[in-house]
């Protein structure tokens, strides 16, 4: 990759989401989800299901989701039990885009800031980031747990440029999902947005990204990130 910024541009600050953005663990929370919900009866709960809730906090989709199904239990119940489903799969488990940690070497060779915000919980997170080997290089990580709204308020990326120490006007999100897309353009960050759900690249949400790959990830390059990275905000 030889596209970057000139010497005299400080390095720009990256906030990635994690899940379905940097590693494919969507296949991971809709199973976690399949058996929490078979746990309480419910026997048809879906991959088409699933989509609906893609981008948005693990806790926002249960709550959802019990309304809808009618379950009693408490959500933090719920919470719990999904949790711990995902750990057990997540830690066995789960494959990250070759793209994407193309993309996170790179920026970390050439000393870019960088961090992760998700509406995954801080355990979820942090078990991912290890068992890929991604930890060494995303130390700076904030759940929608640590925060009072998940995505699409803009709160989880504005607690990350705050902890980098960045301007949200000079972050750079990237993000699959409509939710996540919106969020970052609330916080004021430009947007790289990667869809991970065919189909939804007309959402309106991924009209204020600065750079849309159409088709998900089999269209990313992180070379073509990179380049895009080095334009001057407002261009």
């Amino acid at each position: 990759m030889n596209a970057s910024p000139t010497s005299q541009d400080p390095p720009t600050p990256v906030i990635f989401d994690l899940d379905g953005t940097l590693v494919d663990s969507e296949p991971n929370y809709y199973e976690a989800g399949r058996r929490l919900l078979a746990g309480y009866g419910v026997a048809d709960f879906s991959w088409e299901h699933h989509t609906r809730f893609i981008g948005i906090g693990t806790r926002e989709t249960l709550e959802v989701l019990r309304r809808e199904f009618g379950l009693d239990a408490p959500v933090e119940e719920l919470l719990a039990g999904k949790n711990r489903v995902y750990l057990e799969l997540a830690r066995a488990h789960t494959e990250v885009f070759p793209e994407m940690r193309a993309l996170v070497e790179h920026l970390a060779a050439a000393g870019h800031p960088m961090a992760v915000a998700s509406g995954s919980s801080r355990a979820a997170i942090e078990a991912v980031l290890a068992g890929t080997g991604l930890d060494a290089l995303l130390t700076t990580v904030v759940s929608a747990e640590e925060v009072a709204h998940g995505k699409p308020a803009p709160d989880v990326f504005l607690e990350a440029a705050r902890r980098l120490g960045a301007d949200p006007a000079t972050c750079v999100v990237l993000e699959d999902a409509a939710p996540g897309a919106l969020a970052a353009h609330r916080a004021g960050m430009r947007c790289i947005a990667v869809p991970y759900v065919a189909g939804t690249a007309e959402d309106p949400a991924f009209a204020h990204a600065g750079l849309l790959f159409r088709d998900g990830q089999r269209e990313f390059t992180a070379r073509a990130a990179y380049a895009w990275l080095g334009r001057p905000v407002g261009s």
